[in-house]
Formats: structure tokens, C-alpha cells, sequence
């Protein structure tokens, strides 16, 4: 929390002060009762007040002036509020290594099954495009608030060989860019290295130069494995790449071993490319409770003691 007029800050010194004396005439008040020569006509001439009841009312209207000095000096609070319309991009790695089992039941079967489960729980305006990469970039479906469009595309995907993450961010941006300026962003799902056309590291300074976060997801586990040309082939995730273009780009870099994490990880940066963070001036909730405060104060006083603090 800041404030826009922090010099009014200083007007807390008066409520301060308000305690200070209260404290000290409550002080006074003490010594002033043991002056009576006779301690057994002390509590026939001074009786004693209810307890803790006959502070919570100077309590209450203290706590009162301390929020009326907060409301005057303008706080303000980052608060997230929705954007009427924002773009996402799936890049998506569809290389014969999405093939392996490590991932029930496969990689792309997972990150299929995971993908059509984000497209119900998004929010409505946020615009969605895909795009599917293996030796080539292929733009699967221009980003579109039509779920039935997007999911059909998901489905439709197939694997190929090679592997080109950097022509997928190149492929992404092509779409993620606006007139508008929509706030946009890519999610790069993949489980390896750049075999083939432009690199990451290339496409990565691109996006930080238009301004575009690139998320990036390593899917799979270290002990996949593919039955490619007779043969088993490790396909271990190279996490190394991916780091470093989420980095470069002030995306989020994530780690998915199931279809549960890669949905939970969607759904994370769908919520935050849905909202932005604003800073709003938030007076009216310490006038509020100052007025809360300064009723309690005079009705606990009124109640009590029949008279106002």
C-alpha cells in the first residue's frame, strides 16, 4: 500500500497525542485517589469503573481518528482487475518425441487431454490460437473466442519429425501481435531441443522486443523413451532451452509431468494474462471503518457510561 498525499501522514500525530494524554490522565487519576487519608472511603467516593469497558470506547474513537488520517492521505492498492480482451497462443511441440509413454497415455495424448480441459475453464473473452511445430511451424487455428474452432484444431493434431521451437515463437507472435495492443501472450509446450530452422534464442530477443511473454512448459520426465526405426531412442526433456526463453522474455518457466500439472499450469497463465493490476485509490475503506469506530465509541459510551467520549 502507498499513498498519493504521504504528507498528510503527519495529521496522525494528533490522534497519537489523543492516546497519549488518555494514558497519562489515567496515570494522574491513580495518584490523585491514594491521597484520601482513609483507603476504606476510597471506593464510596471513587468506585470503580467497569474494567476493561472503560477504555474500549476512547480505544475505539482513537482507532477512529487514525482511519479518517489514512482515508485523507489517499491510500492506493495494486488490485487485479479484467481486461476486456487478451490473446493466447498454444505453441505446441508435436515432434515424434511426444510419442513417449512416460506421460500417461502418451505426452500428446496428456498435453491434448489437458489443452481441451483448459479450453472450458478460460475466460470467455480470452482469445486462443495454436499453433503445432515439429520440423516446421504450422499455424493451426488463428486466435478465436470459438472453443468448438480451437478444440477441433487440438484434435486434429498430428506428430513429425524434427524439432523447431524457435520457428513455433516465430509462428506464435505473428499471431499474438495487435493493432490494439490486446495484452498478449505465448505458452510454449515442447520436450526437447532445436533441431531444425531459427533459433529460440532468436525468436526469444523478438518477443522481449515486442513485448510479448513467452511461457514455457518442459513436458515429459528424463526416462522417456520412443521406438523410432526399429530401435529405442531416449527422448530425456532438455529444460535447459526453455529456462532460458522464459527468462529472456519475463515469462514463466514450468515443469509438467502429468496432464493435471500442464491444465493447473495453463490455467495460471490464462488467469494472469486475464487480468492486470491497477492501482486504486482505496480511501473509502478507511472511512468506512472510521465510522465504524466512532459508532462503537459513542454506543459502548452512551451504553455505559451515559455520555459521549
Amino acid at each position: 500500500m502507498s499513498f498519493l498525499a504521504p504528507a498528510r501522514l503527519l495529521f496522525v500525530l494528533l490522534p497519537v497525542g489523543a492516546l497519549l494524554w488518555y494514558a497519562i490522565a489515567l496515570r494522574m487519576r491513580k495518584r490523585h485517589a491514594v491521597r484520601f487519608a482513609d483507603i476504606s472511603l476510597l471506593d464510596s467516593v471513587a468506585p470503580d469503573r467497569p474494567g476493561w469497558r472503560r477504555h474500549l470506547a476512547a480505544v475505539a474513537f482513537v482507532l477512529a481518528l487514525l482511519a479518517f488520517v489514512l482515508a485523507f492521505a489517499r491510500p492506493v492498492m495494486a488490485v487485479a482487475v479484467p481486461v476486456e480482451q487478451a490473446r493466447l497462443v498454444l505453441v505446441l511441440d508435436v515432434s515424434f518425441s511426444m510419442a513417449a509413454d512416460d506421460v500417461s497415455p502418451t505426452r500428446i495424448d496428456a498435453s491434448r487431454e489437458a489443452a481441451l480441459s483448459f479450453l472450458e475453464l478460460a475466460p470467455g473473452d480470452l482469445e486462443i490460437g495454436v499453433v503445432a511445430f515439429s520440423g516446421v511451424a504450422v499455424p493451426a487455428v488463428v486466435p478465436t473466442t470459438d472453443r468448438e474452432i480451437v478444440a477441433t484444431a487440438i484434435e486434429g493434431l498430428a506428430l513429425g519429425e524434427g524439432t523447431a521451437i524457435g520457428e513455433g515463437i516465430y509462428a506464435g507472435l505473428e499471431m499474438a501481435v495487435t493493432e490494439d495492443d490486446m495484452p498478449s501472450a505465448l505458452v510454449v509446450l515442447s520436450d526437447g531441443e532445436t533441431t531444425v530452422g531459427r533459433s529460440e534464442v532468436d525468436a526469444a530477443s523478438e518477443a522481449a522486443t515486442l513485448g510479448i511473454p513467452v511461457s514455457t512448459i518442459a513436458f515429459g520426465t528424463q526416462a522417456g523413451t520412443i521406438f523410432f526405426q526399429d530401435q529405442v531412442v531416449p527422448v530425456p526433456v532438455n529444460e535447459g532451452a526453455l529456462r532460458d526463453v522464459a527468462r529472456q522474455t519475463g515469462g514463466t518457466f514450468s515443469e509438467a509431468a502429468s496432464a493435471e500439472e500442464f491444465e493447473a499450469i495453463l490455467d495460471n497463465v490464462g488467469s494472469e494474462l486475464s487480468f492486470e493490476t491497477e492501482e486504486r485509490e482505496v480511501w473509502e475503506w478507511f472511512l468506512a471503518g472510521g465510522i465504524v469506530a466512532l459508532t462503537l465509541a459513542g454506543a459502548t459510551s452512551l451504553l455505559w457510561f451515559q455520555r459521549l467520549p
